[in-house]
């Protein structure tokens, strides 16, 4: 690995940000998967009313609550990019540094710093880097990167692919 490595950028976390990054790390389910739920809460609502002598309440209930999800599933991405826009932290300048020991997030409102050690994996999507560690899942845009700090991540990504395979 290449030694004495340092990249800083800084972006502002607005909507397109927000937009990038959910549709690029959320996990992709088949369309029968996403609606699964909702399915079988309207069919087994829609039985209990049709079919038994259950209390109506109690079907009616399950049969919305499979709608409700239904929504949910539809809604996903607009209602998560929502709460971020939401949060306090939202069109905050954010300072993006990379280094040999460290990816770090800081702003007025962040301060993460993501150890290399913790670093289980990084994905390269259409549009930046998944980087899956100890505690979750951050997202970083290639458009904050030069193609220097780019090279550097392939590089570091290739390093851990390695060593999971040593594993």
């Amino acid at each position: 690995m290449s030694s004495d490595f340092s990249y800083s950028s800084q972006f502002i976390l607005d909507k397109k940000y927000y937009t990038e990054c959910f549709e690029q790390s959320a996990k992709v389910e088949s369309f029968s998967q996403a609606y699964f739920k909702a399915l079988f809460f309207s069919i087994f609502g829609a039985v209990l009313v049709l079919f038994t002598p259950i209390n109506a309440y109690v079907a009616w209930f399950l049969f919305t609550l499979g709608i409700v999800e239904a929504l949910s599933v539809y809604y996903k991405k607009p209602w998560w990019v929502t709460r971020q826009m939401l949060s306090k932290a939202s069109k905050s300048e954010v300072t993006l540094t990379i280094d040999e020991n460290a990816i770090s997030s800081q702003s007025f409102y962040i301060d993460d710093v993501i150890s290399w050690q913790d670093i289980n994996q990084l994905i390269q999507t259409d549009k930046g880097w998944v980087i899956v560690h100890s505690q979750g899942k951050n997202y970083i845009s290639a458009s904050f990167l030069n193609q220097g700090a780019a090279e550097y991540l392939q590089q570091k990504a290739q390093y851990l692919s390695a060593q999971q395979v040593e594993k």
